[in-house]
């Protein structure tokens, strides 16, 4: 039973400013308020939840066999309930029972639970003080989203990257040492965030303050982070504010009532995934999100969130026929309350964790996703190009003959590329669901096919933006993943395979080496075209520069001197002689073959590694060079040193 003392210690919770700034909405340490927190000594623990339309509730668990639960108090107006269990411990499950206003008892789990059961069982878990030990000081402190920093992002879902290994610090070790040997910034974790069915992906999260219990505890999970941190990589967390599922244990109809989700099934229902979707106008639903989404930063020392499904959170009517929503005050489409949250996300992460990514999955036009609040932004720090992945895809999956009638498709997104600061991604969504795999949508025989995944991905890193390749498309599978299984990595005892895999490893080593294929990123004189035009031959050719500006002062000269010229070949006939133009005379360094035979290729070029050039005006550039264009194929050609 509760004592007097403990029943003292109680009426002492919470604290007046805690209270004031929860109901305002502004309690940024959330976690820390609600939740099941284990007391000094041997006192038990505090049960803290938010129901302001239950009747009663109770919490019951391992300490009295779920029998007959501890009565919960009551916090006056706040909506908050708190009781004090001494017999519970750390490591103990539990559950809220709450009864409904109309007399029913839901059995719910915590929708603060910092740690849970396994799924497929549901109980929240008492989790004691973390007791990780960070030691990755110097990399907090210098880590930066500073717009010229590199970012060259791998994406993995855990629990399917390598069959057989289930704990977060074993994936870590082996993750760690592949993504550096491929040379990868950053790795994108799939939702971590318990989930209870793992068909999901993670994506109808269920326990948005708990780290999965599938690979271990939350300090297992600390560790995983620390693991990669100490190897240089970077951790970024998909993180899902738009919906979540409709599980009746979870967060659905928690207090009998719309608590979360909105009541109106036009405003609260998600056609798309039969999901539910959050109330963001309400206070202390944008308060779970927003400090759910620093929780993710600050305890597990996360190195950013990719937001998922922004467009559906931006959008009233979006998948929806007329009549099936609801305009808001202004009589637009625009989600208002979802606007106001994600620019209060942003502003709040870029104060309290500067440093941090922040990155939209955002598949429409919304205008200024990147730019900050105070300018009418959202203020996120980058955003997913889905039109260019549309657009690129679409083009290399045409048989070569017909792609001189699609030139605009790769050349397109260049018009509006400046306009945020875009990732350009090749994510697990375009090899699912019978869309095969990148290699799968290539088109010609088996060598075609691999020239012409090689040539993708070389085109792709030279581009203006952040690549990001999904797990596995570094090996070239030739059927589409699967998450029940693991990658198939005895691919790697086949050459073409391993080509593919050592390409992905020089295309990061020699971005790293050549700040012009990053450094400006986000500023149109970092990119001039060369031929946007020769759709005859189906061949394009750009340079990207270094420029002189605030933010990235240097010299004219260095600029020359570090630009890189990337020359696509995209149909199976070789050019030879192929003219492209130059930004100065001398001896330009081969970067990158993508014909080259390690990579799979056929060396049509015989390997040389110097490009010499002659003092004849082309394209606008004062120089230019004659070229063997190997078929299928894209060049990265590096400017002479001063």
């Amino acid at each position: 039973m509760t004592s007097a003392g403990d029943l003292a210690a109680a009426d002492q919770w919470p604290g007046s400013i805690d209270l004031h700034l929860f109901n305002e909405g502004q309690h940024r340490r959330l976690w820390e308020l609600l939740g099941a927190h284990v007391l000094d000594g041997a006192a038990g623990v505090r049960f803290s939840v938010w129901a302001p339309n239950a009747s009663e509730i109770y919490v019951s668990g391992d300490w009295n066999g779920w029998g007959d639960g501890a009565a919960m108090r009551s916090v006056g107006s706040s909506g908050l309930w708190v009781a004090i269990v001494p017999g519970a411990a750390a490591g103990h499950r539990y559950k809220f029972a709450v009864v409904s206003q109309a007399g029913t008892t839901m059995l719910k789990a915590d929708p603060m639970a910092r740690q849970t059961e396994c799924p497929p069982a549901t109980a929240s878990v008492v989790v004691a003080p973390s007791a990780h030990v960070w030691n990755d000081h110097e990399w907090m402190r210098t880590r930066s989203n500073n717009p010229n920093s590199a970012l060259r992002v791998y994406e993995v879902h855990l629990g399917s990257w390598r069959s057989g290994v289930t704990s977060y610090v074993d994936l870590a070790r082996q993750l760690a040492e592949h993504v550096h040997t491929l040379g990868f910034t950053h790795i994108e974790l799939m939702p971590v965030a318990e989930h209870p069915y793992g068909g999901s992906w993670g994506y109808q999260v269920s326990g948005y303050y708990a780290p999965t219990a599938r690979f271990g505890t939350p300090d297992e999970f600390r560790q995983f982070i620390e693991i990669m941190h100490a190897r240089g990589i970077g951790v970024i967390v998909d993180w899902v504010p738009a919906h979540f599922p409709r599980d009746e244990w979870s967060l659905a109809q928690f207090d009998g009532s719309a608590l979360y989700e909105h009541a109106d099934p036009r405003q609260g229902e998600h056609p798309d995934w039969g999901t539910l979707v959050f109330n963001f106008a309400r206070n202390e639903v944008r308060n779970f999100l927003t400090a759910n989404a620093l929780y993710w930063l600050k305890e597990f020392h996360v190195d950013g969130l990719r937001v998922d499904a922004v467009a559906s959170m931006l959008y009233l009517d979006y998948s929806r026929e007329p009549g099936q929503w609801i305009p808001n005050e202004l009589g637009g489409r625009e989600n208002l309350a979802a606007v106001q949250l994600l620019q209060e996300v942003n502003t709040v992460v870029g104060h309290e964790v500067p440093g941090a990514l922040m990155i939209a999955e955002e598949s429409t036009a919304w205008p200024k996703v990147t730019h900050p609040v105070y300018h009418g932004g959202l203020g996120f720090t980058h955003k997913w190009n889905m039109g260019w992945m549309h657009d690129t895809l679409q083009y290399f999956e045409r048989e070569p003959i017909h792609r001189h009638w699609h030139h605009s498709e790769l050349t397109f997104g260049l018009l509006y590329t400046f306009t945020e600061r875009y990732v350009l991604p090749l994510s697990h969504d375009e090899v699912v669901h019978g869309k095969g795999s990148l290699l799968g949508k290539m088109t010609g025989d088996d060598w075609q096919r691999f020239a012409n995944l090689r040539a993708l991905y070389a085109w792709m890193w030279a581009l203006p933006g952040a690549p990001l390749l999904f797990m596995g498309g570094e090996i070239a599978p030739w059927t589409e993943w699967d998450e029940s299984g693991g990658l198939p990595w005895h691919l790697y005892d086949h050459a073409p395979h391993r080509g593919v895999s050592e390409l992905i490893s020089e295309l990061n080593a020699t971005t790293r080496a050549w700040p012009a294929l990053w450094v400006d990123d986000n500023n149109p004189a970092s990119f001039q075209w060369l031929d946007s035009n020769d759709s005859e031959h189906s061949v394009y050719a750009f340079i990207r520069q270094l420029v002189e500006s605030p933010i990235s002062p240097i010299s004219p000269a260095s600029s020359i001197s570090s630009s890189v010229v990337c020359v696509a070949n995209l149909t199976p006939n070789p050019r030879p002689g192929y003219r492209v133009g130059v930004s100065v005379s001398g001896d330009w360094q081969v970067l990158i073959d993508t014909d080259l035979v390690r990579f799979g290729g056929s060396s049509y070029r015989g390997g040389h590694t110097v490009t010499a050039t002659t003092e004849v005006p082309w394209q606008g550039q004062p120089a230019s060079a004659l070229i063997d264009l190997p078929a299928l194929s894209v060049l990265w050609l590096g400017a002479p040193s001063e």
